[in-house]
């Protein structure tokens, strides 16, 4: 698992956890709020899931985005995780919302560091990216976008995805 790269800060990618539905599998539902190192467990392990990506975000202006040459974190669902992206995105589905929003909302980690559950990866010049081996569950796919030409503001973007079964998700930002 490679660690965060500087382009996202910790607290973007790392604001997520994940809470496993009944029908999961053995894994029993998870509420917490708080941070619990055993919800994240579940992340830890190798499975045969990808999540498949590409930022196509364009703002209310028509101004193209990209993440080219930027980290993507992918973080797990759990409520701990769950709350913080509503706090920060004001959506635990989806959301674009200006980086510099973003920041102002950072709140100081409760608890252990979340940040170890975070699975990152880079962009390609194309603004694609894959994350493979992913056990079943639910995650959040993080990116940080820029304006493709002219000026504009930076946007964090988040996406839910939930992968189970050995498949292949598309999570378009």
């Amino acid at each position: 698992m490679k660690r965060l790269l500087p382009l996202i800060p910790l607290t973007l990618l790392g604001a997520c956890e994940t809470v496993p539905t009944r029908d999961d599998g053995p894994r029993a539902a998870v509420t917490s709020t708080t941070f619990r190192a055993e919800d994240f467990a579940w992340s830890t392990g190798e499975g045969r899931n990808i999540v498949r990506g590409q930022v196509e975000y364009r703002s209310a202006a028509k101004q193209a985005y990209t993440c080219a040459g930027g980290s993507v974190g992918l973080t797990p669902e759990t409520g701990y995780s769950r709350q913080r992206i509503s706090a920060l995105y004001g959506s635990t589905t989806h959301a674009a919302v200006p980086l510099a929003t973003v920041r102002s909302r950072q709140v100081a980690a409760a608890g252990g560091d979340y940040s170890r559950y975070v699975r990152t990866t880079t962009c390609d010049a194309k603004g694609a990216f894959s994350f493979t081996g992913l056990p079943d569950g639910a995650w959040y796919v993080i990116a940080r976008a820029r304006p493709t030409s002219g000026s504009g503001e930076e946007m964090a973007i988040v996406r839910r995805v939930e992968v189970r079964g050995g498949a292949s998700r598309e999570a378009v930002l």
